[in-house]
């Protein structure tokens, strides 16, 4: 067994005792780890009615999707000792996908980076956290490095399958449509330093997105299957654009909306959902001769504008940045990033407490770590946006400074 392969399965080992621990049981309710779409707690409630014959969707709590309803209740049911081993391959698997997108990359079978990768998905807070929740964004993340992994294989059905599951669990994902299209025609290597024109035939993309719609067909199809009614859109899908349940979470959505009167409810979420689309076609042109930092580019800005996040979302995100090394001298500010992400952390679940727990605060409180929290991911984001422009420049001579890209 080579050695990434032994540090890969120590880190899994690792991660399934940790998951057996007294711990995950005081994470399940954290709103930072599981959001009302992710909860754990919510779904096993989910589970319970259906199997009892009532529909889950007819109430206001359960939100997650008939996939996972189905498949829990029946092929994998949940049980303490199932759970934890679940949720531990779905981040093995994601870390897996990652180490082969890295491997796909740099064009090399096997590397001596392969157990960094690895370590740095694994070991992340920000994903390890959510997973011992048992919250469901970790098998969101390993349905969305999965489907990347496999188109940048070339594997346009287990891409484009695997993209409609991950859009199905979490609307917003749709995002990562485009860059998955663009890299089915293209190869993930590295041009970042040397930029050139998007030369591959986009029409070639036409037939690759009617299969998209074909497999969405089918799970939505499935879906109303199982449920015997379309309850389940609007609890789901719906909840991505209406925002019905202000539970606080780390992302910036919840407290503008609790604050907002009725009349003017409407407009904001018709501009905030707009908003994160504005941003897809800019970035896949900006970065059209590098499509695999495109998606990473928008999984950051799903990470900072996302209606329900969790800290996977941007965990996601930063574990991304390992596959690609050749943009680490051209970061501008990633000490800076680091303290403000390091200074959230900590307020975060302090605010938290002394809100939800102690009595002793109030919503300010929790929202105002949730903006410290924003403005670290932002950095993150505009950081690598940056770094992923400067690096086509190289060396600066003396005297000389890179004002804009």
């Amino acid at each position: 067994m080579d050695g990434p392969d032994v540090t890969f399965s120590a880190l899994v080992a690792a991660r399934l005792l940790l998951a057996y621990a007294p711990l995950p049981e005081a994470l399940n309710h954290d709103h930072q780890l599981s959001s009302p779409l992710t909860s754990y707690s919510r779904l096993r409630e989910g589970i319970y009615l259906f199997d009892h014959g009532i529909d889950p969707y007819s109430g206001g709590s359960f939100r997650h999707s008939p996939l996972l309803l189905s498949l829990f209740s029946t092929v994998l049911p949940l049980t303490p000792y199932t759970s934890p081993v679940l949720w531990t391959a779905a981040d093995a698997v994601a870390a897996w996908a990652l180490v082969r997108i890295w491997r796909l990359r740099t064009g090399a079978k096997l590397t001596s980076r392969d157990g960094q990768v690895a370590a740095i998905y694994l070991l992340n807070p920000y994903i390890f956290l959510p997973s011992l929740a048992l919250s469901s964004s970790s098998i969101e993340n390993a349905l969305a490095l999965l489907s990347l992994m496999f188109a940048c294989r070339g594997r346009a059905s287990a891409s484009l399958l695997t993209l409609a599951c991950l859009v199905h669990l979490s609307l917003p994902s749709v995002l990562l449509l485009l860059p998955t299209l663009l890299l089915l025609i293209t190869r993930p290597v590295s041009r970042l330093a040397l930029p050139r024109p998007f030369g591959a035939d986009l029409k070639r993309t036409l037939p690759l997105l009617a299969e998209f719609v074909g497999y969405g067909v089918l799970l939505t199809a499935a879906s109303t299957l199982v449920c015997g009614n379309w309850n389940w859109a609007e609890k789901t899908w719906g909840a991505s654009l209406t925002l019905p349940d202000l539970t606080p979470n780390p992302g910036l959505w919840w407290y503008f909306f609790t604050e907002m009167f009725d009349h003017f409810r409407p407009f904001f979420l018709m501009v905030f959902s707009v908003h994160l689309l504005i941003y897809v076609v800019p970035i896949c042109i900006k970065f059209q001769h590098d499509i695999l930092y495109a998606a990473f580019t928008l999984i950051g800005v799903l990470a900072l504008f996302k209606p329900y996040p969790t800290l996977s979302d941007p965990g996601l995100f930063l574990s991304m940045f390992s596959l690609f090394p050749e943009i680490y001298p051209y970061l501008r500010h990633p000490i800076v990033t680091a303290l403000i992400h390091l200074h959230a952390s900590l307020l975060l679940p302090l605010f938290n407490s002394l809100w939800l727990r102690q009595g002793t605060g109030n919503a300010n409180f929790f929202y105002a770590s949730t903006l410290v929290f924003g403005v670290g991911n932002g950095a993150a984001l505009l950081d690598a946006i940056w770094a992923g422009l400067r690096i086509a420049i190289g060396n600066v001579e003396d005297g000389y400074e890179v004002v804009q890209e």
